[in-house]
């Protein structure tokens, strides 16, 4: 169904969220072909190149012809913020409309998905590698409680196990010498979100029927080509999931069978921080479906209607 765009529909933003696994990715495509639409990438690993079956980055063929923004645009080497990516991210949303076409968000960055949608202004501070390096020594447990001590706000809306984002965190009240603004403006899209729901036992299976299907597509030598490439194994291990526990396991820190049981816990534990932040942002907003026929429903009203009422139809 190709839907001719208004000057009311071109300012209209589809976000497609959900847990590690759920099957975003092919959602995404479908709805893209169905209602003329491209997709913008919202995983904060998938930007960067090389990390290509250890974050799942949706293949050639799995695209299906449909234009996909924002992989592969930064080095692992590199620190990529989310002032970055607010910023290409928006550079992609006016291709796709100057195409005349509906700009369809993909992922599971929360953080990302709400810089972009409620317009909010992160301050670009440039990296002091020496104060990373003293923040990096501490525990996440340590980071956090810190941040939560100087910054509550912030605290709140952060995931408190993912070390790199709080040393982020901390480096830009240090070196401003203020707490993080969350600044908004008005946003520049009515949003539709769209949430894949999955049942936590069928969730699990996914997890696993995944993890077995990357193991078997040399996910390893994945790592071990990024190791190869220069990437340091505390570098690796801040990556987290697949790149942490493959990175343990090429240094016989752990054996094949312990990797793999850890690394399927800790994407289960991921999938449910993904979840505990969904339901703060967006929060109601988000429409929760089970299927491709109530996205495409609720995609249909959305693009057809002048305004979004938010109520829940399923």
């Amino acid at each position: 169904m190709m839907l001719k765009m208004t000057n009311t529909s071109q300012q209209k933003l589809i976000v497609i969220l959900g847990p590690n696994a759920s099957g975003k990715s092919k959602l995404a495509v479908e709805l893209a072909k169905k209602f003329n639409g491209e997709i913008i990438s919202a995983d904060s690993r998938q930007v960067y190149r090389g990390m290509d079956t250890g974050t799942g980055k949706i293949k050639k063929k799995e695209m299906r012809g449909i234009p996909h923004y924002l992989l592969d645009v930064a080095s692992p080497k590199k620190r990529f913020t989310v002032a970055q990516y607010k910023k290409l991210a928006l550079a992609a949303i006016k291709k796709i409309q100057r195409k005349n076409k509906i700009p369809i968000i993909c992922g599971g960055t929360g953080f990302y998905i709400q810089a972009l949608a409620d317009n909010i202004s992160i301050p670009e501070v440039k990296p002091d590698l020496k104060l990373r390096r003293g923040l990096e020594k501490k525990s996440a447990q340590e980071l956090f409680t810190r941040l939560k001590k100087l910054d509550p706000n912030r605290a709140k809306n952060i995931d408190r196990y993912n070390k790199r984002r709080l040393v982020r965190a901390l480096e830009i009240i240090y070196k401003t010498g203020k707490l993080i603004p969350k600044l908004k403006s008005e946003p520049q899209f009515k949003t539709l979100f769209l949430g894949v729901k999955k049942s936590p036992v069928k969730l699990k299976k996914l997890i696993h029927t995944r993890l077995q299907k990357r193991l078997a597509q040399d996910m390893i030598k994945e790592v071990q080509n990024l190791r190869k490439f220069g990437l340091s194994w505390k570098k690796l291990d801040d990556f987290g999931l697949e790149y942490r526990w493959i990175a343990r396991f090429l240094q016989k820190q752990v054996s094949r069978n312990q990797m793999i049981a850890r690394l399927q816990k800790d994407i289960e534990h991921y999938a449910k921080r993904q979840m505990t932040w969904f339901k703060k942002y967006p929060g109601e907003k988000t429409l929760w479906i089970s299927n491709k026929k109530q996205a495409q429903t609720l995609v249909n009203k959305f693009l057809s209607a002048d305004t979004q009422t938010g109520k829940k139809l399923f």
